[in-house]
């Protein structure tokens, strides 16, 4: 991402942790400038080194990161990056507590839970979290203690729908990320977020930073090829040839992770609509589409009135060895689904826009298929676009992040809905 070089008034220093300085900026209101620093730490500051160039490389790792997550869909505080060093986020009230997931058990999970040997794996993913207090090492906590704590933050209440939120956006967050490491044959294996309350919106936002303190990462799987932080606490002595090789490390990682927001796989929607006349239904699969950034050409032909046609429209778009899925859009008889499916080996899903009239007759023409043929049948435009999504998303992880953001989402606002209701009930 390239950083915005613009110049920036910098307000009161609200707050400064171990590795990173929080700035107020008068000029943009309810945001804040997060300025990393060339410092690595670890055991709460039990060990300090000072790595020159860390700061540019931990705002890279963060900046990719949070632009990954916030476009496929996930709610964080991260703004744009400015500079090499500093990105602008949006003001929060942080809430004191660190989420961490893992994929793997290793670390301190094997010492508070003696007898799991380091490899066991979590499914789905274990969720832990541990209150910021460096004084108490920062201690484990439930859930129920969380919600016993009764904290405000920015007027908002945490209670067990806030917690139930962050729990199911700790997992989201990290399934993502697991994805997206994967073309790159790394493994996360457990990683730690934090969130704080927007004091403009009031919402539970993903915020602080994402970067190479926060996870684990082991290329191929191997433990003895770490590119995390870990490298450093496993250090038995720092010495300038050691550091330059965590440095080294986290050079890989910040590199690397830019490849987190490309990916190699590619594909298409190609509806094929029986008439003009259903020309609107058919952009609705396309608005779709669009929502997962998946490209979307629309067509006309009739296998009925012109099947040469259809299977020369076909041909066309099996030839240039673009992943396709094609939409069939035909009313009253749909013989277009069945056509194309009985031809090619492309998935086909049929999307028939039914009329109030004929609509419970027209529609077994797209369920009752001759033997040999595999062409499933969605009413919604909508569900069409995403049935296509979750195919390309197997092999596209920028398209399966949007899926899974899509789904958090809905959860989140169906809970926080029923509390409101239960609000106004009571």
């Amino acid at each position: 991402m390239a950083p915005v070089a613009t110049e920036l008034k910098l307000g009161k220093k609200i707050n400064e942790g171990k590795t990173k300085e929080v700035y107020e900026l008068p000029d943009l209101a309810g945001c804040v400038l997060m300025q990393s620093k060339d410092q690595i730490t670890a055991g709460n500051a039990a060990r300090k080194d000072h790595m020159e160039g860390k700061a540019a490389i931990s705002n890279t790792t963060t900046s990719c990161v949070f632009q990954l997550l916030h476009e496929s869909g996930i709610k964080t505080a991260f703004v744009r990056k400015h500079g090499d060093t500093a990105f602008i986020a949006a003001q929060c009230e942080m809430i004191p507590i660190e989420w961490v997931c893992r994929r793997i058990a290793t670390g301190s999970f094997l010492k508070r839970n003696p007898g799991v040997k380091e490899g066991y794996k979590f499914y789905p993913p274990k969720i832990e979290m541990f209150y910021k207090d460096d004084a108490a090492n920062d201690p484990q906590w439930s859930e129920e203690q969380l919600i016993e704590a009764k904290f405000c933050f920015a007027g908002l209440t945490i209670g067990q729908t806030e917690v139930d939120i962050m729990a199911h956006s700790t997992q989201a967050i990290f399934e993502i990320l697991e994805k997206s490491w994967l073309p790159q044959n790394c493994t996360l294996v457990d990683m730690k977020i934090e969130f704080g309350v927007n004091i403009t919106t009031k919402e539970i936002v993903l915020a602080d930073v994402i970067d190479n303190d926060s996870w684990r990462l082991w290329p191929s799987g191997d433990r003895s090829q770490q590119k995390d932080k870990q490298s450093y606490r496993d250090l038995k002595e720092v010495t300038p040839e050691a550091l330059q090789m965590v440095k080294r490390n986290f050079e890989w990682v910040a590199e690397r992770v830019e490849l987190l927001l490309k990916t190699k796989s590619h594909g298409r929607v190609v509806v094929l609509m029986g008439s003009s006349s259903d020309l609107g239904h058919c952009e609705k699969i396309k608005k779709a589409c669009a929502n997962f950034s998946i490209p979307c050409e629309l067509r006309v032909t009739s296998a009925h009135k012109g099947p040469d046609e259809t299977l020369r429209i076909k041909a066309e778009y099996e030839g240039d060895g673009i992943p396709t899925v094609f939409v069939a859009v035909a009313g009253r008889s749909n013989g277009l689904g069945p056509v194309l499916s009985g031809n090619t080996s492309y998935p086909v899903v049929n999307c028939p826009p039914l009329s109030a009239d004929w609509g419970p007759q027209d529609v077994w023409s797209s369920l009752r298929l001759p033997s040999g043929l595999g062409c499933p049948t969605i009413l919604s435009p909508e569900g069409a676009a995403q049935f296509a999504a979750q195919i390309f998303g197997l092999s596209n992880h920028l398209v399966w992040a949007k899926l899974r953001s899509s789904m958090l989402n809905t959860w989140i606002s169906l809970k926080q809905a029923d509390k409101k209701l239960r609000e106004c009930t009571l």
